[in-house]
């Protein structure tokens, strides 16, 4: 699938990674500012890839999902998205997969999987990884 390029660039930032899986990882403002540490550690648990990956992606979808309940005149505050991202192994190394559960407060089963619907086609992080990783979306009563 060919990428969309961006034509209006609204925001910018960067991150700086130094020794990898075992160092640290600061965003350009400072915001993120964290020791990494290799995933599943339990004794020294800290942040990694993966769980940065799942807050964006979780952020990310919730916004989406916020979006296209208020196109609908909706309201779903206090609706939540979990991301789980699985880091495994693939044919060609490693690979990671992403399963999307959301909570949708307030409506019906029906407008729930369209809003799901909705959100996974608009979300930035769906689309960069459309095609590319193995990603689930569901809603949880």
């Amino acid at each position: 699938m060919p990428f969309e390029a961006l034509t209006d660039v609204s925001y910018t930032t960067s991150a700086t990674a130094v020794g990898g899986r075992e160092g640290t990882v600061r965003s350009e403002d400072g915001v993120i500012d964290l020791p990494l540490g290799k995933p599943g550690s339990v004794a020294n648990p800290k942040a990694n890839p993966e769980s940065l990956f799942a807050a964006g992606y979780a952020a990310c979808f919730n916004s989406a999902l916020l979006g296209a309940a208020r196109q609908r005149g909706l309201d779903i505050t206090g609706t939540s998205v979990t991301a789980k991202v699985s880091l495994g192994s693939t044919e060609t190394g490693f690979g990671i997969a992403v399963d999307l559960v959301a909570h949708i407060v307030g409506v019906g089963d029906e407008v729930a999987t369209e809003l799901l619907a909705a959100a996974h086609q608009g979300c930035p992080y769906s689309k960069a990884t459309r095609g590319t990783i193995e990603v689930t979306v569901a809603a949880k009563g």
